[in-house]
């Protein structure tokens, strides 16, 4: 990063916004094109005392945002769940947890994690407000899962996880996914929801050649490169 150590992205999102998931790969090619950071703040879409039973209006709703996420995106979408008539709550706070108990453990796993819950979630039909699924989805990822279930049970990662969202709100992310740059002493907003890896990467790179010209060598990997 040279001359900008402090600079980096802020990226509030939530494993169970829809539109996050049709974001996921722009964030994937992200952390491919520019050697910079990218902070994870977990936004609370419903958590808790906003979650909602699932009916048939919420469905209608719901099935609407699916459908426009898959078109705009090309993500995967599963239905099942929006046809639950049995009480079950979209309820968002579980899975925050999760993806902030990983940040905890292995920040630089974060993102993946909160990839691989969205897939599960949106794609897989598993329902990531269950804590007893989460053993499975740890698979793959160089934590130790008893302490990471241990973590993940605790007091200490739901206060974390609701000033995570409180933090979001300071920050003007009022919808999700929301995106930011931060240059260690402010912030500027790049998205405030979806918008596609073609027409933000041009933007964005545009920006930053502009904003650190004299250090822009630093700020991109080239091409096969590992940053």
């Amino acid at each position: 990063m040279g001359m900008n150590p402090d600079l980096e992205f802020v990226y509030v999102g939530d494993p169970m916004c829809s539109w996050c998931w049709g974001f996921a790969p722009v964030l994937d090619r992200m952390e491919e094109v520019y050697d910079v950071p990218i902070r994870f703040v977990a936004g609370g879409l419903r958590p808790g005392p906003d979650a909602e039973v699932i009916n048939d209006q919420m469905e209608e709703r719901l099935a609407h945002h699916w459908h426009q996420v898959e078109e705009a995106s090309g993500q995967p979408f599963d239905h099942a769940f929006l046809k639950r008539r049995d009480g079950w709550k979209y309820d968002t706070e579980v899975p925050a947890i999760a993806a902030v108990t990983m940040r905890t453990l292995d920040p630089k796993a974060v993102l993946t994690f909160h990839g691989r819950l969205q897939r599960a979630f949106y794609s897989e039909g598993v329902d990531i407000t269950d804590r007893s699924v989460y053993p499975d989805l740890l698979e793959g990822f160089a934590v130790d899962p008893d302490e990471f279930l241990r973590r993940f049970e605790s007091e200490e990662m739901k206060t974390k996880t609701w000033n995570d969202f409180a933090e979001a709100r300071s920050l003007g992310a009022s919808g999700f996914p929301t995106l930011l740059v931060f240059d260690g002493e402010r912030y500027g907003i790049v998205t405030r929801g979806f918008v596609s890896a073609d027409s933000l990467l041009p933007a964005l790179s545009d920006w930053l050649l502009n904003q650190y010209s004299d250090e822009a060598e630093g700020l991109f990997c080239e091409p096969g490169v590992t940053c």
